[in-house]
């Protein structure tokens, strides 16, 4: 694809969705894509962590979710005011 056939496309993408949508539209995909970046992360760490409790307590056969103790908070729910606060931005 030649500079041409972009300017093209990006021309038909500003007449169907507007001038005013597409900052909006990125601003939201560039969000997801965060959120998508920080999600794979922490599954990865998850992973790790398991392949750790494994190897230190010697049981390669236990496949048992780590259960949170009332003390301790899940990864996903200490991030979330911050994403809610950048969610309800990206309505206005």
């Amino acid at each position: 694809m030649g500079p041409t056939e972009l300017l093209i496309i990006a021309g038909i993408i500003i007449l169907l969705f507007g001038a005013t949508k597409l900052p909006q539209m990125a601003r939201s995909l560039g969000q997801s894509a965060r959120v998508f970046k920080a999600e794979a992360r922490g599954m990865r760490e998850d992973e790790e962590a398991a392949k750790q409790d494994k190897e230190t307590s010697g049981e390669a056969s236990r496949s048992e979710p780590h259960q949170l103790t009332s003390g301790e908070q899940g990864s996903s729910r200490i991030s979330s005011s911050h994403e809610d606060t950048q969610r309800d931005n990206a309505k206005n």
